[in-house]
């Protein structure tokens, strides 16, 4: 009989962990609530504002993980915005459906935001659409007519520990992602969709934030695909695809005399289909405290881009606030290593410093770059440098 004890111990434990991983994602989860047990309607049509903020206030004041379900179907929804802190640092934002806009700009154009998230700890969003309907907006701009700046459709402001995973943003009004002010981001597959000629759609923005990762996303539109500007640091990018748009930017810094600078920045293992730009660094042409450095461009492919690689420090959109002027932002220890592909331009190495803060510190390391299927072209001013490998076009350090 004794002998039948730790056989029966087995059999409990079995059933035990049997039934705890066979169990439903809901079950599984401490506090679950979707946002149609609130009156969120999937039908395109319902203002499903208030829902979404009575689904959050739950999650958020829960002292345990809590889940905020958006099933498959279109939610119409003005801007939102998700405000913390909250007792929960694990709230998982879990999207089946499609997030919809206001067709009229002018509902959320003039707010600046569309679905933000401030002073938030571990908050997860994952997957579905988020449709901005910008066109209307865009159109607007594109006819000198006088039209709001418009609404970044998701922004993370001043949080920690964010992830957002599987997302598709389309057509955003203005910016698709920002993060501004966060600690530890985590950006993967993510999917930006808008039209090459639609205005200051960047990808995805990050500024004053530290400890951010871009991963395996594929981005299309009208500005950069992302942009990096003041106080980035510890930003690693790997993975991305980039087209159309204005490349991957490292700026425009220095558009104000005190300014954080941006450094420890890896880009690495992306390709470049069509767009302006590959992997640029820009700055106003006035004088600044910012700065660039210790940044790398590593493994990228260049198919059929107008500028592969810039350093473009006399920025000065409109000619005004900044002509005859001198760009204060130290550029230093930038290198690019394996960077091929074809050009459209003949110059496809575009170093063009400051006089007054030449570039230095920049390391050519294996690139090749053709222009018509010939090696294409080189330019430099004001930088200094080493080139080692192939370096094609011939290095101008």
């Amino acid at each position: 009989m004794a002998a039948s004890f730790p056989l029966l111990s087995v059999l409990i434990t079995f059933i035990t962990t049997y039934l705890a991983t066979s169990a439903s994602p809901a079950a599984a989860v401490a506090a679950q609530y979707s946002v149609t047990s609130y009156g969120a309607r999937p039908d395109g049509r319902t203002d499903s504002t208030r829902a979404f903020l009575a689904a959050w206030n739950k999650a958020c004041s829960s002292p345990s993980p809590a889940t905020i379900y958006v099933p498959a179907g279109t939610f119409y929804l003005k801007n939102v915005a998700f405000q913390g802190p909250c007792k929960s640092t694990s709230i998982a934002f879990l999207v089946d459906g499609t997030l919809l806009a206001p067709s009229d700009y002018g509902v959320i154009g003039p707010v600046g935001n569309w679905i933000m998230f401030h002073a938030v700890d571990g908050v997860t969003v994952s997957g579905g659409t988020l449709d901005g309907q910008g066109k209307g907006l865009w159109a607007c701009k594109a006819s000198g007519k006088s039209c709001p700046q418009g609404a970044t459709t998701l922004e993370f402001s001043n949080s920690k520990n964010i992830q957002i995973n599987g997302v598709a943003s389309l057509n955003s009004q203005l910016f698709h992602i920002v993060i501004n002010g966060c600690q530890n981001v985590k950006v993967q597959g993510v999917r930006v969709t808008a039209a090459g000629d639609s205005p200051n759609t960047d990808g995805i923005h990050v500024q004053e934030s530290n400890g951010m990762t871009i991963l395996n996303s594929r981005i299309g539109t009208g500005d950069d695909c992302i942009s990096i500007g003041p106080g980035a640091t510890n930003l690693w990018i790997e993975g991305v695809s980039c087209g159309p748009g204005h490349g991957i930017s490292i700026g425009s810094l220095g558009k104000e005399f005190h300014e954080a600078g941006v450094q420890n920045v890896t880009v690495r293992t992306v390709t470049f289909t069509g767009t302006e730009n590959g992997v640029r660094i820009k700055s106003w042409g006035r004088p600044s405290t910012g700065f660039a450095r210790n940044v790398l461009f590593q493994h990228a492919v260049m198919n059929n881009v107008q500028n592969p690689i810039v350093i473009d420090q006399n920025y000065c959109p409109g000619e005004k606030n900044c002509p005859g002027q001198d760009s204060g932002v130290k550029v230093s220890d930038v290198t690019y290593q394996d960077i091929h592909g074809s050009s459209q331009t003949e110059v496809a190495v575009k170093f063009t410093c400051s006089k007054a803060s030449p570039c230095t510190g920049i390391r050519m390391e294996d690139v090749k770059l053709s222009y018509k299927n010939k090696v294409a072209g080189s330019s430099c001013q004001n930088a200094d440098g080493t080139a080692s490998g192939v370096v094609q076009p011939g290095s101008c350090l």
